[in-house]
C-alpha cells in the first residue's frame, strides 16, 4: 500500500474534523447550505429547505435534522423529486444571518468544511461516478457562492474541478483515489439509508 504523497500531512490532519470527532451542532447546516440548500427569514426565525432527487436523501436529512433539534416535513414535486424543509424556528436566525447578504446566499469569510458538513451536503447533493469521481452539487442560482465554496474544499485537501450547467453542473468534481479516500475518511461511513454505491469509500 503507497505511503502519503509528499505534502499530505496536512490534509491528513484534517481527520480531527471528521464527521465523528464531534457531536451534531445546528452549525454543521452549513453542509447543506455549500450545496443546493437555501435559507430564509421571517421575522426573528429562519427556515432552511433542500431538494433531493432520492427518497433516501429524505431519510436521512430528516434524520440528521432530528438530530439537532430541528423537525423536519418533506413533500414530494416534480420529476421524482422531494423537498424537505425545517419549521421556521429562532434556532436557524444565526446560520440565516450569516448567509444571507439581502436575498443572496453567500458563504460567511470564515466559512470552513468540516466532516459533518460535508456529510451533510453528500446526503443532500452528493453523486458518484465511478471509477475515481465524486460530485458535490450547487444551487444552480447560487453563483456567488461557487468560488468560496472551492476555496473551502481546496483547504480541506478536495481540490475540486468546478462544472457549470453546460458540463452537467453546477457541482464541483472530485478526482483522484486519495482524494476520495480523504473524502470518506472525512464524512464517515455511509447512512443506513443511503445505498451502497452512493457513498464514497476507503480504498
Amino acid at each position: 500500500m503507497n505511503g502519503p504523497a509528499p505534502g499530505d500531512d496536512a490534509g491528513r490532519q484534517l481527520v480531527f474534523f471528521g464527521a465523528d470527532a464531534a457531536e451534531p451542532a445546528v452549525a454543521d447546516l452549513a453542509g447543506l447550505l455549500a450545496g443546493p440548500a437555501e435559507v430564509v427569514r421571517m421575522g426573528g426565525t429562519a427556515r432552511l429547505s433542500v431538494r433531493v432527487d432520492a427518497a433516501w436523501r429524505v431519510h436521512v436529512l430528516v434524520a440528521e435534522l432530528a438530530s439537532r433539534g430541528l423537525a423536519a416535513s418533506w413533500e414530494p414535486i416534480e420529476g421524482e423529486r422531494h423537498a424537505v424543509r425545517t419549521s421556521y424556528t429562532r434556532v436557524l436566525k444565526p446560520l440565516a444571518a450569516a448567509w444571507l447578504h439581502g436575498p443572496t446566499k453567500r458563504p460567511p469569510a470564515a466559512f470552513h468544511l468540516t466532516g459533518r458538513r460535508l456529510r451533510l451536503w453528500l446526503a443532500a447533493a452528493g453523486t458518484p461516478e465511478p471509477p475515481d469521481c465524486y460530485l458535490l452539487r450547487l444551487g444552480p442560482d447560487d453563483q456567488e457562492c461557487w468560488e468560496p465554496i472551492g476555496v473551502a474544499l481546496a483547504a480541506a485537501g478536495l481540490a475540486g474541478t468546478l462544472l457549470g450547467p453546460a458540463e452537467g453542473g453546477p457541482a464541483y468534481r472530485i478526482t483522484g483515489r486519495r482524494r476520495l479516500a480523504r473524502l470518506a475518511e472525512l464524512v464517515g461511513g455511509p447512512p443506513p439509508a443511503a445505498p451502497a454505491d452512493a457513498w464514497p469509500t476507503r480504498q
